[in-house]
């Protein structure tokens, strides 16, 4: 469990995996960026059982008040297999989380946690370009802008260009010093 000042960060338990599949899966209450893609729940309750979803390709940790909300969900998986580091995508289960920074010290927490037990020195956000709220997430967290993918995610039955944000191990601030006191 990684603890800040607002949010925890933990690996999913199993009591939570049915849970996490009706949160995950709601799409009334996600916002207008995450992908609406619904997995079957024996798939996804499969991947609980092989790895905990937690691997050296791809793994999720739940955010959670610090009165034990589940506010939502930040995950890391391998890109492309000449691509250093992961990419990391976050959401919030429900918009009533939003604009109360839980997002913005969830992600400074995962990737100094990322940094501190993986020998990898980036990880790397893709945005959908009008996602305004998600882009100054990333800014706010020390990501360095890169550049446009023009028309490079579908979503919603639109084509949609993806802003990429990038961190490097040196840029992000120890795991250490984040922590809640």
């Amino acid at each position: 469990m990684i603890r800040g000042k607002k949010v925890i960060l933990r690996t999913v338990i199993p009591e939570e995996v049915d849970y996490l599949y009706r949160l995950i899966t709601d799409i009334n209450k996600k916002g207008p960026y995450w992908h609406l893609q619904i997995p079957p729940l024996n798939k996804f309750r499969d991947e609980y059982r092989e790895s905990g979803f937690w691997s050296r390709e791809e793994g999720r940790m739940l955010i959670l008040s610090l009165e034990g909300e589940h506010v939502g969900e930040i995950l890391y998986f391998k890109g492309l297999d000449y691509q250093s580091g992961y990419e990391v995508g976050y959401e919030l289960f429900d918009l009533a989380f939003s604009g109360k920074g839980y997002m913005t010290e969830a992600l400074r927490l995962f990737c100094a946690y990322m940094f501190a037990v993986w020998p990898i020195n980036r990880l790397q956000v893709n945005v959908m370009s009008d996602n305004i709220a998600s882009s100054r997430v990333a800014e706010k967290c020390g990501f360095t802008y890169e550049g446009t993918m023009r028309q490079a995610t579908f979503h919603n039955g639109v084509y949609h260009d993806l802003k990429l944000y990038s961190i490097l191990r040196d840029e992000c601030p120890p795991l250490n010093s984040l922590l809640a006191e």
